[in-house]
């Protein structure tokens, strides 16, 4: 199943026929998602959602890695100068290691 099916099951912007009123002839008619709905339900949001919903905008407004750092990087690898410490990078997969070794005991 494709998600065209799916959309065609729930009648979704396909072409329903419906009768003319008055006539038995059919025609063709869109159907809108923007319909209004015919009553109005109220949501009530836990406090647990409430703060969910703060933490998620303070994240998504934070910035999760230095701008700056990587418009430096970019640059040194456009111009030939980045160089990467290997002694680094094995040190800190090392550390990654064994940190997973030892959550897994424990």
């Amino acid at each position: 199943m494709n998600i065209s099916d799916s959309i065609k099951k729930l009648g979704i912007g396909v072409d329903k026929p419906v009768l003319d009123k008055g006539t038995s002839s059919k025609s063709t008619e869109k159907t809108s998602t923007s319909a209004t709905p015919a009553s109005k339900d109220n949501v009530t949001l836990s406090a647990a959602s409430v703060q969910m919903q703060s933490i998620e905008a303070g994240i998504a407004s934070s910035e999760v890695f230095d701008t700056h750092k990587v418009d430096e990087i970019k640059s040194a690898i456009a111009r030939g100068d980045f160089t990467v410490d290997t002694g680094k990078v094995a040190d800190g997969l090392l550390q990654t290691v064994k940190d997973l070794i030892h959550s897994k005991k424990g």
